[in-house]
């Protein structure tokens, strides 16, 4: 255990977070996604796991420390619902709460369809899949920076 440090951030988790640099991403994704299929193009290479957490509960551990990139408008997506690309499912409510509550002001997160936000895991920096089991629980967070302080 570590102060001030969620506990829910396992140790593969803090350590990806912490190598991650401005503009990379962090796909954060349901128990359905096939990330050991699609780990091996990322940069870290193998599939991260929070699996006993919600994506809502990963996204606010996740959070805690990691700042959100505020110079582009692709700072956080979410996969559109195929056939109904205007839905918002709960699951993906919930996590937009976490991110607006993280920003201290909305920040709607932009949408990708299906194979547009596979297409975007190959080139990530990790995949973190959690155990999330509601359908489209799946998400990309692109990191920011950490301004100096004065």
């Amino acid at each position: 255990m570590l102060k001030g440090i969620d506990p829910r951030l396992n140790a593969d988790i803090l350590h990806t977070l912490r190598a991650m640099g401005h503009g990379d991403m962090l796909m954060l994704t349901d128990v359905n996604f096939p990330g050991v299929a699609l780990a091996p193009h990322t940069v870290v290479g193998r599939v991260l796991t929070m699996e006993n957490l919600s994506a809502p509960e990963a996204a606010r551990a996740i959070l805690s420390v990691l700042p959100l990139d505020t110079f582009v408008a692709d700072f956080a997506a979410r996969m559109e619902v195929v056939g109904d690309p205007a839905a918002l499912p709960p699951v993906q409510s919930e996590v937009q709460a976490e991110i607006d509550a993280a920003e201290g002001q909305p920040r709607p997160m932009q949408t990708l369809d299906r194979f547009a936000y596979y297409d975007l895991a190959k080139q990530a920096f990790a995949i973190v899949q959690t155990g999330e089991r509601r359908l489209y629980g799946c998400f990309m967070l692109r990191k920011g920076v950490i301004a100096p302080k004065g």
